[in-house]
Protein backbone atom coordinates (compact mmCIF):
# COMPACT_ATOMS: atom_id res chain seq x y z
CA UNK A 1 0.00 0.00 0.00
CA UNK A 2 1.21 3.47 -1.19
CA UNK A 3 2.84 5.02 2.60
CA UNK A 4 0.48 7.98 2.56
CA UNK A 5 -1.74 5.19 3.56
CA UNK A 6 -0.66 5.13 7.10
CA UNK A 7 -2.74 8.38 8.01
CA UNK A 8 -5.80 6.85 6.63
CA UNK A 9 -5.80 3.76 9.05
CA UNK A 10 -5.09 5.73 11.54
CA UNK A 11 -8.25 7.48 10.59
CA UNK A 12 -10.01 4.29 10.48
CA UNK A 13 -9.19 2.82 13.80
CA UNK A 14 -9.95 5.73 15.23
CA UNK A 15 -13.51 5.76 13.77
CA UNK A 16 -13.37 1.57 14.68
CA UNK A 17 -12.66 2.18 18.36
CA UNK A 18 -15.13 5.23 18.50
CA UNK A 19 -17.82 3.52 17.00
CA UNK A 20 -18.97 7.32 15.13
CA UNK A 21 -17.90 9.23 12.82
CA UNK A 22 -18.61 12.62 14.76
CA UNK A 23 -16.76 11.21 17.93
CA UNK A 24 -13.66 10.29 15.58
CA UNK A 25 -13.58 13.54 13.67
CA UNK A 26 -13.76 15.58 16.79
CA UNK A 27 -10.43 13.37 18.24
CA UNK A 28 -8.77 13.66 14.81
CA UNK A 29 -9.79 17.44 14.41
CA UNK A 30 -11.07 16.77 10.87
CA UNK A 31 -14.43 17.25 9.27
CA UNK A 32 -17.01 14.70 9.50
CA UNK A 33 -17.19 14.96 5.62
CA UNK A 34 -13.67 14.24 4.95
CA UNK A 35 -13.22 11.50 7.48
CA UNK A 36 -15.92 9.91 5.52
CA UNK A 37 -14.57 10.48 2.62
CA UNK A 38 -10.53 8.92 3.78
CA UNK A 39 -12.73 5.90 4.85
CA UNK A 40 -14.78 5.43 1.37
CA UNK A 41 -11.18 5.97 -0.23
CA UNK A 42 -9.10 3.52 1.69
CA UNK A 43 -12.01 0.62 1.34
CA UNK A 44 -11.72 1.06 -2.18
CA UNK A 45 -8.09 0.64 -2.34
CA UNK A 46 -8.72 -2.28 -0.54
CA UNK A 47 -11.83 -3.65 -1.86
CA UNK A 48 -13.22 -4.39 0.79
CA UNK A 49 -15.93 -2.66 2.74
CA UNK A 50 -14.52 -2.44 6.29
CA UNK A 51 -17.27 -0.37 8.56
CA UNK A 52 -21.06 -1.13 8.61
CA UNK A 53 -23.00 2.15 8.86
CA UNK A 54 -26.49 2.44 10.02
CA UNK A 55 -27.91 6.12 10.88
CA UNK A 56 -27.31 5.48 14.67
CA UNK A 57 -23.82 3.50 14.69
CA UNK A 58 -21.02 2.20 13.15
CA UNK A 59 -19.23 -1.28 13.45
CA UNK A 60 -16.22 -2.99 11.92
CA UNK A 61 -16.73 -5.71 9.48
CA UNK A 62 -15.36 -9.41 9.30
CA UNK A 63 -12.58 -7.54 7.33
CA UNK A 64 -12.33 -4.59 9.34
CA UNK A 65 -11.87 -6.09 12.75
CA UNK A 66 -9.36 -8.57 11.13
CA UNK A 67 -7.41 -5.31 9.89
CA UNK A 68 -7.88 -3.75 14.06
CA UNK A 69 -6.51 -6.71 15.22
CA UNK A 70 -3.56 -6.86 12.77
CA UNK A 71 -2.63 -2.91 12.52
CA UNK A 72 -3.85 -1.39 16.09
CA UNK A 73 -1.08 -2.85 18.25
CA UNK A 74 1.28 -1.52 15.46
CA UNK A 75 0.27 2.14 15.20
CA UNK A 76 0.22 2.79 19.10
CA UNK A 77 3.90 1.22 19.04
CA UNK A 78 4.33 3.97 16.65
CA UNK A 79 2.80 6.74 18.02
CA UNK A 80 4.20 5.53 21.80
CA UNK A 81 7.56 5.88 20.03
CA UNK A 82 6.56 9.18 18.36
CA UNK A 83 5.56 10.56 21.82
CA UNK A 84 9.33 9.25 23.77
CA UNK A 85 10.75 11.67 20.91
CA UNK A 86 8.89 14.18 21.90
CA UNK A 87 9.82 13.97 25.19
CA UNK A 88 13.25 14.05 24.02
CA UNK A 89 12.70 17.91 23.04
CA UNK A 90 11.93 18.67 26.53
CA UNK A 91 14.53 16.53 28.25
CA UNK A 92 17.65 16.95 26.20
CA UNK A 93 19.97 14.07 25.79
CA UNK A 94 22.46 13.08 23.42
CA UNK A 95 26.22 12.81 23.18
CA UNK A 96 28.40 15.56 21.85
CA UNK A 97 31.82 15.67 20.76
CA UNK A 98 34.00 18.51 20.87
CA UNK A 99 38.02 18.64 19.96
CA UNK A 100 40.44 21.42 21.78
CA UNK A 101 43.30 22.03 23.03
CA UNK A 102 43.97 21.01 26.82
CA UNK A 103 43.83 24.96 27.68
CA UNK A 104 40.95 25.54 26.15
CA UNK A 105 39.39 22.80 27.72
CA UNK A 106 40.77 23.87 31.07
CA UNK A 107 40.42 27.67 31.18
CA UNK A 108 36.92 28.44 28.93
CA UNK A 109 34.91 24.55 28.31
CA UNK A 110 35.45 23.05 31.87
CA UNK A 111 34.20 26.20 33.74
CA UNK A 112 31.33 26.52 32.16
CA UNK A 113 30.38 23.18 31.95
CA UNK A 114 30.47 22.38 35.36
CA UNK A 115 27.84 24.51 35.78
CA UNK A 116 26.00 23.79 32.86
CA UNK A 117 26.22 20.16 33.39
CA UNK A 118 24.36 19.49 36.42
CA UNK A 119 21.08 20.78 35.08
CA UNK A 120 21.18 18.22 31.83
CA UNK A 121 22.17 15.05 33.54
CA UNK A 122 21.21 12.83 30.06
CA UNK A 123 23.59 15.31 27.97
CA UNK A 124 27.04 13.90 28.08
CA UNK A 125 29.92 15.83 26.47
CA UNK A 126 33.44 14.15 24.71
CA UNK A 127 35.82 16.81 25.22
CA UNK A 128 39.07 15.33 22.41
CA UNK A 129 41.91 17.29 23.06
CA UNK A 130 44.00 17.70 19.53
CA UNK A 131 46.44 20.72 18.60
CA UNK A 132 45.88 19.89 15.07
CA UNK A 133 43.44 21.46 12.85
CA UNK A 134 41.19 18.59 12.70
CA UNK A 135 38.78 17.42 10.21
CA UNK A 136 35.50 17.39 12.50
CA UNK A 137 33.36 15.86 10.03
CA UNK A 138 35.73 13.14 9.14
CA UNK A 139 36.56 12.33 12.50
CA UNK A 140 33.19 12.60 13.77
CA UNK A 141 33.18 15.42 16.13
CA UNK A 142 30.66 17.74 16.67
CA UNK A 143 32.08 20.70 17.11
CA UNK A 144 35.98 22.14 17.81
CA UNK A 145 37.67 25.06 19.39
CA UNK A 146 39.87 27.31 18.11
CA UNK A 147 41.23 30.62 18.17
CA UNK A 148 39.10 32.67 15.78
CA UNK A 149 41.24 33.62 13.22
CA UNK A 150 41.98 30.05 12.36
CA UNK A 151 37.73 28.95 11.90
CA UNK A 152 37.00 28.19 8.22
CA UNK A 153 34.72 30.62 6.47
CA UNK A 154 32.54 27.56 5.63
CA UNK A 155 31.58 27.22 9.44
CA UNK A 156 29.19 28.51 11.66
CA UNK A 157 31.42 30.21 14.51
CA UNK A 158 30.66 31.07 18.04
CA UNK A 159 32.98 33.42 20.08
CA UNK A 160 33.10 31.33 23.68
CA UNK A 161 35.97 33.08 25.01
CA UNK A 162 37.66 36.65 25.53
CA UNK A 163 40.41 38.05 23.77
CA UNK A 164 44.23 35.82 23.76
CA UNK A 165 47.47 37.42 24.50
CA UNK A 166 50.43 34.98 24.86
CA UNK A 167 53.62 35.28 26.18
CA UNK A 168 57.33 34.95 26.31
CA UNK A 169 58.58 33.38 29.34
CA UNK A 170 61.48 32.27 31.35
CA UNK A 171 62.46 31.33 34.83
CA UNK A 172 64.76 33.07 36.87
CA UNK A 173 67.72 30.39 36.62
CA UNK A 174 67.77 30.82 32.93
CA UNK A 175 67.89 34.36 32.49
CA UNK A 176 71.01 34.74 35.30
CA UNK A 177 72.75 33.09 32.21
CA UNK A 178 71.14 34.50 29.24
CA UNK A 179 70.43 38.70 28.04
CA UNK A 180 66.55 38.95 28.13
CA UNK A 181 65.76 39.29 23.97
CA UNK A 182 64.94 42.86 23.14
CA UNK A 183 62.94 41.79 19.91
CA UNK A 184 61.46 39.16 18.06
CA UNK A 185 64.66 38.36 15.85
CA UNK A 186 66.96 37.76 18.80
CA UNK A 187 65.35 34.74 19.97
CA UNK A 188 67.03 32.74 17.65
CA UNK A 189 69.90 33.17 19.80
CA UNK A 190 68.16 31.77 23.13
CA UNK A 191 67.08 28.07 23.81
CA UNK A 192 63.56 27.98 23.32
CA UNK A 193 61.07 24.58 24.28
CA UNK A 194 59.01 24.08 21.00
CA UNK A 195 55.33 23.02 20.13
CA UNK A 196 54.51 19.92 17.93
CA UNK A 197 51.56 20.60 15.49
CA UNK A 198 50.30 17.21 14.60
CA UNK A 199 48.39 18.34 11.14
CA UNK A 200 51.36 18.91 9.31
CA UNK A 201 54.08 17.83 12.05
CA UNK A 202 55.86 20.82 11.84
CA UNK A 203 56.89 22.98 14.54
CA UNK A 204 55.06 25.89 15.57
CA UNK A 205 56.51 29.25 14.93
CA UNK A 206 55.93 31.97 17.33
CA UNK A 207 54.42 34.88 16.11
CA UNK A 208 54.27 38.66 16.82
CA UNK A 209 53.35 41.95 15.99
CA UNK A 210 53.68 45.63 16.84
CA UNK A 211 53.10 48.61 14.76
CA UNK A 212 51.53 47.09 12.06
CA UNK A 213 55.00 45.14 11.70
CA UNK A 214 54.17 40.83 11.80
CA UNK A 215 56.72 38.53 12.66
CA UNK A 216 56.95 34.41 12.49
CA UNK A 217 59.90 33.29 14.48
CA UNK A 218 60.98 29.55 14.37
CA UNK A 219 62.96 28.95 17.47
CA UNK A 220 65.38 25.73 18.11
CA UNK A 221 65.82 24.16 21.57
CA UNK A 222 67.06 21.27 23.37
CA UNK A 223 62.87 20.45 24.06
CA UNK A 224 59.59 19.62 22.02
CA UNK A 225 56.56 18.90 23.45
CA UNK A 226 52.38 18.39 21.77
CA UNK A 227 51.27 20.15 24.70
CA UNK A 228 50.73 23.65 26.54
CA UNK A 229 51.43 22.97 30.11
CA UNK A 230 54.54 20.13 29.51
CA UNK A 231 56.04 23.64 27.81
CA UNK A 232 55.05 25.69 30.53
CA UNK A 233 56.42 22.87 33.24
CA UNK A 234 59.43 22.88 31.17
CA UNK A 235 60.27 26.85 31.48
CA UNK A 236 59.38 27.06 34.94
CA UNK A 237 62.22 24.67 35.60
CA UNK A 238 64.87 26.32 33.42
CA UNK A 239 65.33 24.53 30.27
CA UNK A 240 64.23 27.54 28.27
CA UNK A 241 62.04 30.25 27.04
CA UNK A 242 58.60 29.33 26.17
CA UNK A 243 55.04 31.18 24.30
CA UNK A 244 52.13 30.02 26.68
CA UNK A 245 48.91 32.08 26.49
CA UNK A 246 49.05 34.94 29.04
CA UNK A 247 46.84 33.43 31.32
CA UNK A 248 48.30 30.06 31.85
CA UNK A 249 51.68 31.75 32.67
CA UNK A 250 50.31 34.51 34.72
CA UNK A 251 50.44 33.09 37.85
CA UNK A 252 53.92 31.97 37.78
CA UNK A 253 54.56 35.32 36.87
CA UNK A 254 53.08 36.87 39.51
CA UNK A 255 54.63 34.21 41.83
CA UNK A 256 58.13 35.41 40.34
CA UNK A 257 58.87 31.90 39.29
CA UNK A 258 58.94 33.21 35.41
CA UNK A 259 59.79 36.34 34.07
CA UNK A 260 57.62 38.21 31.27
CA UNK A 261 60.08 39.35 27.91
CA UNK A 262 59.03 40.84 24.47
CA UNK A 263 55.11 41.84 25.90
CA UNK A 264 55.33 44.87 23.82
CA UNK A 265 55.41 42.26 20.59
CA UNK A 266 52.63 40.07 22.01
CA UNK A 267 49.09 41.50 20.61
CA UNK A 268 45.34 40.53 21.92
CA UNK A 269 44.43 37.95 19.35
CA UNK A 270 40.58 36.91 18.85
CA UNK A 271 39.46 34.26 21.68
CA UNK A 272 38.43 30.60 20.87
CA UNK A 273 35.12 30.40 19.02
CA UNK A 274 33.50 27.17 19.06
CA UNK A 275 32.75 25.85 15.30
CA UNK A 276 30.47 23.36 13.50
CA UNK A 277 29.62 22.84 9.66
CA UNK A 278 26.80 25.03 8.90
CA UNK A 279 24.50 22.44 7.70
CA UNK A 280 24.50 20.30 10.84
CA UNK A 281 21.24 19.85 11.96
CA UNK A 282 21.43 21.48 15.58
CA UNK A 283 19.46 19.19 18.12
CA UNK A 284 18.28 20.33 21.42
CA UNK A 285 21.16 19.17 23.60
CA UNK A 286 23.90 20.58 21.20
CA UNK A 287 21.50 24.10 20.90
CA UNK A 288 21.62 24.51 24.74
CA UNK A 289 25.05 24.00 25.04
CA UNK A 290 26.26 26.50 22.45
CA UNK A 291 24.55 28.65 24.26
CA UNK A 292 25.97 27.95 27.52
CA UNK A 293 29.28 28.31 25.99
CA UNK A 294 28.78 31.48 24.33
CA UNK A 295 31.17 34.42 25.31
CA UNK A 296 29.12 37.04 27.08
CA UNK A 297 31.95 39.40 28.27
Amino acid sequence: MPGESLNDLSAFLAVARERSFTRAAAKLGVSQSALSQTIRQLEARLGLRLLTRTTRSVSPTEAGERLIRSIGPRLDEIEAELESLSELREKPAGTIRITATDYAIDQILWPKLERFLPKYPDIKVELGIDYGLTDIAAQAYDAGVRLGEQVAKDMISVRIGPDLRFAVVGSKSYFAKHAPPEAPQDLIDHTCINLRLPTHGGLYAWEFEKDGQELRVRVDGQLIFNGIQQILNAAVAGFGLAYVPEGLAQPYIAKGRLTRVLADWCPAWPGYHLYYPSRRQASPAFALLVDALRHRG
